[in-house]
């Protein structure tokens, strides 16, 4: 049992993740680190990913209601990705049982620093919403991407919300506020879907899971209100920040972990 101090540590760092994650992602780079600096040394790998699939769970799915109540992506659009993504997650957690996710950690360096990069040099990118493929064409692509990441999510999962909305941006020529909705909505599916998954195996902390689970639903909230008040240029200069920040802190574990 944590103490109290404790634990209310771990729920502010749920409700910063839960703001930042609503509306460029990159939450669990908060709530990882956090739970593996607050809970028991020994803590099974999947035991820490289970309690903080329970946290992510209620950001997202404030944050994915929000979006989908706003009209600002049509529901339609999101079912394909969602079941793709909860598809790929369910093969992502069986393979966290038999494997451990870390040494992706340089590759996602490696993809978040070129992301930056793209996204510095092309100041138009996401600004307007200019999709590049007729309508079934950009749900297959959707889907795909979904899937990928579903079980990239389900697998390791740290920087899933900011992949999907660069690839959502990039690829299908999104505005950086229609990706934040639809990235939102995916990343719902593989956490709902993962979360279960670990629940059903034991594999989480209840005690500790459920007050951060309720701060992170208050800041995914809040994070999805601001974001569709501010729009999409105020979702890039976060979306810059927030890469940047998680390069920073990934270079810094693998150079020095």
């Amino acid at each position: 049992m944590l103490s109290l101090p404790k634990l209310l540590l771990l729920m502010l760092a749920a409700l910063l993740a839960g703001f930042i994650d609503a509306v460029v992602g990159g939450g669990g780079l908060i709530t990882v680190p956090a739970l593996m600096l607050g809970l028991p040394a020994g803590t099974p790998l999947p035991t820490l990913l289970g309690t903080n699939k329970v946290v992510a769970v209620t950001g997202t799915t404030m944050a994915a209601g929000k979006f989908l109540r706003s009209g600002t992506l049509a529901w339609r659009e999101m079912v394909g990705p969602v079941l793709a993504s909860a598809a790929g997650a369910s093969a992502g957690v069986w393979l966290t049982y038999r494997m451990h996710g870390d040494f992706l950690r340089p590759l996602l360096l490696i993809l978040l620093v070129a992301m930056l990069a793209f996204t510095l040099l092309k100041p138009e990118l996401g600004s307007l919403h200019a999709p590049r493929y007729g309508l079934s064409h950009q749900r297959g692509l959707a889907a795909v991407i979904a899937l990928a990441l579903g079980f990239y999510d389900g697998f390791f999962g740290p920087g899933t919300g900011s992949l999907l909305i660069f690839l959502f941006v990039a690829v299908l020529g999104f505005d950086f506020l229609r990706a934040s909705a639809l990235a939102k909505s995916v990343n719902w599916a593989s956490n709902i879907t993962s979360m279960g998954l670990f629940v059903w195996q034991g594999s989480w902390i209840p005690s500790v899971a459920l007050g951060m689970a309720a701060a992170n639903g208050v800041g995914g909230y809040l994070g999805a209100h601001v974001a569709l008040n501010r729009g999409s240029g105020w979702v890039r200069g976060l979306f810059i920040a927030v890469v940047g920040a998680l390069i920073l802190r990934l270079g810094w574990q693998v150079l020095f972990s």
